[in-house]
């Protein structure tokens, strides 16, 4: 990096950058070393939930994961692949939890106007989505890898037609509810900041694909 370049960059509104948008409530906008070329080997997304709203199962292959809880309260689940355990720690703010690199892992939101910063150690980090994996995969595997009905297996999955990021979808029409671990918190006031119109564009396997 040549710091006396003209195009040296030390700010950025992340505004101009969103990921991704659900609704008003549920959105996600990013920052890497494509917005902000002085950042180095960091990155960082700025993750807003309403409650029961989930940051779909998925994991980074290239990048650790630290989750920082701004406002609201939030459960981040991990499947530890080394003792096989599936772990649920509840994060009020101030409070942090770590997700090793390549773990499989998902955030739900246990309270309205939940604000997370997901911060990595990678300069984009790369992500593979668990509804990409489900829907990308043929039926008929995984039914003759698990002794599953494929027409089962077909109809199950058939809702999910492409990467989902924050679910439920809003056409979502299940009446079951998210159970968590949740801590005890108050709810903070209604968030002032307005999401700005989603450019968002998913490349499988390719990182978070930042404009």
């Amino acid at each position: 990096m040549d710091f006396t370049s003209p195009t040296v960059q030390f700010t950025y509104d992340l505004k101009n950058n969103p990921f991704y948008k659900k609704d008003a409530n549920n959105y996600i906008l990013a920052l890497s070393v494509n917005q902000l070329n002085t950042l180095g080997n960091a990155s960082l997304l700025d993750i807003f939930l309403s409650k029961d709203n989930i940051v779909e199962p998925h994991y980074h292959q290239n990048a650790t994961e630290l989750v920082y809880a701004i406002s609201g309260s939030a459960v981040v689940s991990i499947l530890n692949p080394f003792t096989n355990e599936l772990r649920n720690y509840p994060i009020q703010p101030g409070q942090v939890a770590n997700v090793p690199q390549g773990w499989w892992h998902y955030e739900v939101a246990t309270s309205d106007n939940t604000h997370l910063l997901a911060i990595f150690d990678a300069p984009v980090p790369e992500f593979i989505a668990g509804s990409d994996i489900l829907r990308l995969t043929p039926a008929q595997i995984w039914a003759d890898t698990y002794c599953l009905d494929e027409a089962k297996v077909k109809e199950t999955f058939a809702p999910i037609t492409k990467t989902v990021i924050i679910g439920p979808p809003s056409d979502c029409t299940t009446t079951s509810t998210t159970q968590t671990q949740a801590a005890n918190v108050v709810n903070p006031p209604a968030s002032s900041n307005t999401p700005p119109p989603t450019r968002q564009r998913q490349i499988i396997g390719n990182g978070l694909n930042f404009q």
